[in-house]
């Protein structure tokens, strides 16, 4: 009988190269932390392998069931706002769409605001439409219009503060409570209040230390593209919630979906986390200078800035965002009203002529924005509260206020001339 054991070998260097047994220490640290990238996640051994829970975040399992990094992310982002659980996803989109997928069934029924983000309008009227999920808009400025329509088959309402576009800041509080006494899950889109303006899990300031208050959303989705990036260069969203059978729910449809974010975006929102607050008040004043600066031009004939006295709202974000008058923050965002007799040619040739403002969707970056919009196609009447005209709205940058109010007036000027 013959031997057929093969003899002992040189490895190959490039197996020794995958298999190089050098450990750098563990005890490392630094201002950034690292960065985890995997899809492949190993075991020691099959037993731990079959023992391993993802759901809890106790172990890892696969990278698209959570890695080092993106576990940090999310408990940082739970701090942010307030929450208990986070789920990360590739947009502020997808974390509307993943609420949607994971809590509504053929034959239920969800409420949007009509001046919700357009994206979400979408796809309440196409994909939940195609699963045989209705929807229904409600006005976000009347409560009592919310409450009236919550019916038996109604099982989520989205709310917004404020609204998308012409920025009506609603009566959070009392919507919330609507939805409570009905049984009714409430999700609400927080990338204005980035955890900053105010917490979506303690509406009424009465929680501690940060904790969960006596009011509060089920879920507060977030599109972490704006303020937590900040670099206007990141696609990324997340959902947070208090309660762990609703996060469960989410999660496991968010494993179903194959949902996932790269490790090096994750890293950005991470290295980007720890200015956002300064970022924000520095948004938040440059649009506030910018914003009077319109109200004295004679062009504008409303000025929309939850923040501002007379804007829609005002009075709610008054008493959710300055508790303590003269400390509320609001974000880096307003429209203004053009006068009618102004076409939409010549606003957008205004538009075309600023030089520091680019024209462009998102916001919550280092550079200024502008986009002209026909509020009369976005919802489904003119709203009693908005003025005749074409809006027009902006996103602050982290550039000079005195500069932008400069770029503003000259363009102004050329295309908006006074008669």
């Amino acid at each position: 009988m013959h031997d057929t054991s093969l003899s002992p070998q040189p490895r190959q260097t490039s197996t020794d190269l995958i298999h190089h047994p050098y450990r750098p220490p563990a005890d490392f640290e630094a201002p950034q932390p690292g960065v985890f990238k995997a899809s492949t996640v190993y075991f020691p051994s099959v037993a731990d392998m079959r023992q391993r829970e993802w759901k809890d975040k106790s172990a890892y399992t696969y990278g698209l069931h959570g890695t080092p990094t993106t576990y940090l992310l999310e408990e940082r982002l739970c701090t942010l706002e307030g929450g208990a659980q986070c789920l990360l996803v590739p947009s502020g989109l997808a974390a509307l769409a993943t609420v949607a997928l994971a809590l509504l069934r053929t034959g239920d029924e969800l409420l949007l605001p009509d001046n919700a983000y357009g994206p979400n309008k979408a796809l309440a009227e196409a994909e939940l439409r195609h699963y045989g999920i209705d929807h229904r808009l409600y006005d976000p400025m009347d409560p009592d219009d919310l409450a009236r329509k919550i019916t038996a088959r109604t099982r989520l309402v989205w709310l917004e503060a404020p609204g998308s576009v012409s920025m009506e800041f609603p009566d959070l509080p009392t919507m919330v409570r609507h939805c409570k006494a009905r049984g009714v899950l409430c999700a609400l889109d927080n990338t204005w209040g980035a955890g900053l303006a105010f917490k979506p899990f303690d509406l009424l300031g009465d929680g501690l230390n940060g904790g969960p208050g006596s009011l509060a959303v089920d879920i507060s989705a977030h599109a972490l593209t704006k303020y937590p990036s900040g670099g206007g260069d990141v696609l990324m969203g997340s959902i947070v919630t208090q309660d762990a059978d609703l996060h469960l729910s989410l999660k496991l449809c968010h494993m179903r979906l194959g949902l996932g974010v790269a490790a090096n975006d994750a890293e950005a929102v991470l290295r980007s986390l720890p200015s956002i607050a300064l970022r924000y008040r520095a948004h938040d004043q440059t649009a506030r200078t910018l914003a009077a600066w319109w109200q004295s031009q004679a062009q504008c004939v409303q000025l929309l800035h939850p923040a501002l006295d007379g804007a829609p709202g005002h009075a709610h974000w008054q008493a959710l965002c300055d508790r303590v008058p003269g400390t509320g923050l609001a974000a880096g965002l307003f429209s203004v009203m053009i006068d009618s007799r102004y076409s939409q040619a010549q606003v957008d040739a205004f538009c075309d002529g600023l030089k520091l403002f680019k024209i462009g969707y998102s916001w919550g970056g280092p550079v200024s924005l502008v986009v002209p919009y026909a509020i009369g196609a976005m919802r489904p009447r003119w709203p009693t509260h908005l003025a005749a005209g074409t809006l027009v709205r902006f996103s602050t940058g982290l550039e000079a206020a005195q500069d932008l109010i400069l770029d503003l007036d000259q363009s102004l000027r050329a295309h908006l001339p006074l008669p």
